[in-house]
């Protein structure tokens, strides 16, 4: 298998990690790729040109992250991080889902403070800063746990870790203490520590 990633992407880390906890880091190829430059081998295979794409066993491509993450889950070791069903599912899945939008809106911060300083709009540069700490609110709220692994919390970990790493000025840990125990837990496991957004 072959999965396209940055070595700073939030949504390509979280599948690596995922790669990793499941055994199958040695039956994968991680290929960095500059999907600005259309990289004439992602576009081959993912017609948006984004980050993770993974080639599976069977030459399919699958993009998208959380589509990846269920399809490793699936083939590889070890306990489930994605609940077959019930509600336990929906409850990760919720999770994951809150933790995908906080790395959205820290995106389209990214992604908005690349335009030229004419072009950039405060008002939304505001919107998506209050709701990136609304979501993380919300994650703590959730107290995501870090002994109970799944895709849940694994989306938790990375979205806190690379809000860090891409927003410093951003105080996501004031009033956040659970996150804060969630982050110095998560990226003391062997996953996280090789997957670091900043290696």
């Amino acid at each position: 298998m072959k999965l396209y990633i940055t070595i700073p992407s939030p949504y390509a880390r979280k599948c690596r990690i995922v790669a990793r906890e499941k055994g199958l880091a040695d039956r994968i190829e991680e290929i960095a790729v500059d999907p600005y430059a259309n990289a004439p081998e992602l576009l081959a295979s993912n017609p948006l040109v984004q980050v993770p794409t993974l080639i599976a066993g069977d030459g399919l491509p699958l993009n998208d992250s959380p589509v990846i993450c269920e399809y490793l889950d699936a083939l590889g070791d070890g306990p489930r991080l994605l609940p077959e069903g019930g509600a336990e599912r929906l409850r990760v899945r919720r999770l994951e889902t809150l933790a995908n939008g906080a790395l959205e809106m820290g995106v389209k911060l990214v992604l908005e403070r690349r335009r030229p300083e004419h072009e950039r709009s405060a008002s939304w540069i505001e919107r998506w800063t209050v709701n990136m700490g609304r979501a993380l609110d919300g994650l703590e709220a959730a107290a995501p746990d870090p002994a109970r692994l799944d895709v849940g919390v694994i989306t938790a970990g990375v979205a806190v870790t690379w809000i860090g790493f891409r927003h410093p000025d951003f105080d996501w840990k004031t009033g956040r203490p659970g996150l804060v125990a969630l982050q110095a837990a998560l990226e003391a496991r062997p996953s996280f520590m090789q997957t670091r957004p900043d290696a």
